[in-house]
């Protein structure tokens, strides 16, 4: 059976579940690798997938005998035959914040269930631990993000607009190995540059521009996830203060990042810095990135423990509005002992003169 899937039935069993409804898209993806419309049911006798026409052959292309995961179409399964899935079940876990209302009703309605229990994003939770294929996926779209930083050092140019920018970045991820973007890319200069997720515009690039860029791609459905600040033709003097302090917290955050490091004494211990020097953080200092671009952990104001082989992102700013702001982020594998930076482009002053 797949390992996966197996994990999930001996979880549900410690839960007193007799079956369970996943209808997060990426959370099936997670456990069987299907990316296509759909619904997978966790039966007492058997594992379904129910789709429709469009998506069967890509769907069995994917899946093995040794995945033990039963593929319908909607249109081929009788009413009643929906009424007989859950027999039996006294208890079916949902995902309560995924699911609707009124698709919380049509479950209960078409399943002819009882009790649907709300299972507190358990899956989400394991998401959090990445296993080894997890971690290559994450690492090389990573790679290609790095790779397409040092292409669009190269490729901007004074009078180019914002928007031209981020279609670069997303063309070069595209005709460079990714499946496309994890996000819609942050392009903002000068005083765009103080708003932490703005978005492109028509604004032109002129010498002195602080222009921050957030960015990432996904390769084979996993996310990366990176911010540079960078400069064109010279750092203006007022920046330098302000961009040192980032860049030193942004490090000795990720000098503490281990197994066990709190997530709230990160964040205080860089409100702390800022505080000192008159300025705010934001934003919490951090997240987890996997098959979502934002998924647990969330490194802010509350108590958690990173542990090995999580992967998450370490990105302080500060932003003064109408002037200008820096954001540096790097994509981390916390370990044991310390921390992998898996986007590894420079962080010192990066002047774009071309």
């Amino acid at each position: 059976m797949n390992e996966k899937i197996k994990w999930l039935r001996e979880k549900l069993s410690t839960l007193d579940l007799d079956g369970m409804i996943v209808s997060n898209p990426v959370n099936i993806k997670y456990l069987t690798g299907i990316d296509a419309e759909g619904v997978l049911l966790i039966t007492r006798k058997e594992n379904i997938y129910i789709t429709d026409a469009r998506y069967t052959e890509h769907i069995n292309s994917i899946l093995t005998i040794d995945d033990e995961i039963s593929l319908y179409d909607y249109k081929d399964i009788d009413p009643i035959d929906y009424e007989n899935l859950f027999m039996f079940c006294s208890n079916v876990g949902f995902e309560e914040n995924y699911v609707t209302y009124a698709k919380y009703k049509e479950y209960k309605q078409v399943y002819k269930i009882n009790n649907l229990v709300e299972t507190d994003n358990f899956i989400e939770t394991q998401r959090m631990i990445k296993a080894p294929d997890e971690i290559n996926n994450i690492q090389k779209a990573c790679k290609i993000t790095d790779a397409c930083f040092n292409h669009i050092c190269n490729f901007i140019k004074v009078g180019m607009t914002e928007k031209e920018i981020a279609f670069e970045i997303e063309h070069y991820f595209r005709t460079h190995g990714a499946d496309g973007i994890a996000f819609d890319t942050i392009v903002a200069s000068g005083s765009n540059s103080s708003m932490p997720h703005a978005i492109p515009t028509d604004r032109k690039i002129e010498a002195g521009d602080p222009i921050t860029i957030d960015f990432g791609c996904k390769y084979k459905g996993y996310c990366s996830d990176m911010t540079r600040t960078i400069f064109v033709e010279y750092v203006p003097e007022g920046i330098k203060p302000i961009y040192n302090l980032v860049l030193k917290n942004q490090e000795l955050t990720l000098d503490a990042m281990q197994e066990n490091a709190n997530a709230r004494i990160l964040t205080m211990m860089v409100e702390s810095d800022f505080k000192v020097n008159r300025y705010t953080l934001d934003h919490s200092l951090g997240h987890g990135v996997g098959l979502d671009i934002h998924e647990k952990p969330f490194i802010g104001k509350k108590d958690f423990l990173l542990k090995e082989n999580m992967i998450v992102t370490d990105e302080p700013g500060i932003y003064l509005p109408g002037m200008f702001g820096v954001r540096i982020e790097d994509t981390v594998l916390v370990t044991k002992n310390g921390c992998i930076r898996l986007t590894e482009s420079d962080k010192n002053y990066i002047i774009v003169n071309n």
